[in-house]
């Protein structure tokens, strides 16, 4: 999630802000399971830093990914709800992506 030197007020009010419109946006449980982290990235063409969000609905997993920093994103910024089907995690996916 966060490292502890980036543990700041600001910062955690963002992570807050992504998973609370998370659940909204995907009509989320308030006790289901919503992951939001930053990744920094060295590939080539890539943004230096990213934000991956995974949720679960049931046994089933979801993900997406932001192309800014944690701080930067603005509830525009997540996948619309008709989306959701497509952020699914086919069984057996793994990546080192996210």
């Amino acid at each position: 999630m966060l490292g502890p030197a980036r543990k700041t007020r600001e910062r955690l009010l963002a992570l807050d802000r992504v998973q609370e419109w998370t659940r909204e946006r995907f009509g989320l449980a308030r006790d289901a399971h919503i992951h939001v982290w930053e990744i920094a990235c060295a590939v080539p063409g890539s943004p230096p830093v990213e934000t991956a969000v995974l949720f679960w609905i049931a046994d089933q997993r979801y993900q997406f990914k932001v192309f800014k920093p944690l701080d930067e994103i603005v509830c525009g910024d997540l996948p619309p709800p008709w989306f959701r089907n497509a952020l699914a995690v086919a069984d057996g996916f793994d990546c080192d992506c996210c």
